[in-house]
């Protein structure tokens, strides 16, 4: 089959002919129709310092996917030949404490597909039955594809109570965009999103925010001030790793809001801790999804709003083949796109 892997140590993918991979007992295989590209895989096409010391190659990459169950392992029920289906890409291993006690998104030993083990971005990919998720047969491929950081924004976004609060979001890439459809959805009063890329801004208007602020040349206190808010967010959400961001988030903070933080940081930054204390500011900090409430709860929003379902899937900018990944990194690393999809149909 084919799949993107990279072959050995260093930056760089190719696109190569190797064994379709053995569905064992208790897994699936799964001919993959459509998968998304994530900063984790420009990350791996760059080899930086995180990939180096993470990715032993070769690997096949990628864990954004939708795709047909082709094959279902010994041990396997409820799943059938024919079902299409999305892709928990967290390997939990089940017998730490976390996960005996139902907490598999903080599974101690958690494997990544495609980081840690090979992943979805070729024509087949097997994984663990339990981390299978079915679609319903109508959903549009390129949506199924997008599952997994659906995830990460609905587990961000809704870790806080939202109807009627005043909500921040920083960083409007992807999952920061969603985040602006979801807290819409789930009845926030207003809606503030900021970043330095108009274009994503742009993104983020169209997917339901109030407010969009290039924090290049705006500040988020002129946004309090344009939507008369007297008293600060309640809720804020960090999407951008961005050290500046999270200074300004916390200058514009009601006392006693509350912080989902997702966005990673590149290096350690120094926090306020005084302005957290004396504000009675709640931080908590956000990973992947929780299996599987998160995922129940993105398919019963989507299946009841086809307002947020068109607001999701507008953050879809581009779709490339998947022979053009080459061009699609590209895009993708530009900055000045949504999300992109690579169609291995």
């Amino acid at each position: 089959m084919r799949a993107l892997v990279k072959t050995a140590p260093g930056p760089g993918l190719e696109l190569v002919e190797v064994p379709e991979p053995v569905c064992g007992p208790g897994q699936v295989k799964l001919r993959v129709l459509r998968a998304g590209l994530c900063g984790t895989d420009l990350h791996l096409e760059a080899w930086d310092d995180w990939a180096a010391s993470t990715v032993r190659a070769p690997l096949t990459i990628g864990h954004e996917f939708y795709g047909e169950v082709v094959e279902v392992g010994a041990d396997v029920t409820g799943v059938a030949v024919g079902d299409r289906a999305s892709g928990e890409g967290h390997i939990v291993c089940g017998n730490c404490r976390n996960c005996r006690a139902g907490r598999r998104h903080v599974c101690i030993n958690t494997v990544g597909l495609g980081v840690n083990t090979n992943g979805a971005f070729a024509d087949y990919v097997v994984i663990p039955a339990t981390n299978l998720w079915r679609q319903p047969e109508a959903i549009d491929p390129d949506l199924g594809a997008i599952f997994d950081p659906l995830g990460n924004a609905t587990h961000t976004a809704l870790q806080w109570p939202v109807v009627g609060e005043d909500v921040l979001i920083t960083g409007a890439g992807p999952i920061g965009v969603m985040a602006a459809a979801i807290v819409r959805h789930a009845g926030a009063k207003h809606v503030v999103v900021s970043d330095l890329s108009d274009y994503r801004l742009g993104l983020a208007k169209a997917a339901g925010a109030d407010l969009c602020v290039n924090v290049g040349s705006t500040r988020i206190a002129d946004a309090q001030r344009d939507l008369g808010m007297r008293e600060g967010f309640d809720i804020g959400l960090e999407m951008s790793g961005a050290p500046s961001a999270v200074t300004e988030m916390l200058a514009n903070l009601n006392h006693g809001a509350k912080v989902a933080m997702l966005g990673l940081p590149k290096d350690p930054y120094p926090i306020d801790w005084g302005r957290v204390i004396t504000h009675m500011i709640t931080i908590k900090g956000i990973y992947g999804r929780e299996m599987f409430e998160t995922w129940y709860l993105m398919s019963s929003m989507l299946a009841s709003s086809s307002v947020l379902a068109d607001a999701i899937r507008s953050v879809i900018t581009h779709r490339f083949a998947a022979q053009d990944w080459a061009q699609a990194f590209a895009t993708a690393r530009s900055g000045e796109c949504g999300k992109v999809i690579l169609d291995w149909s």
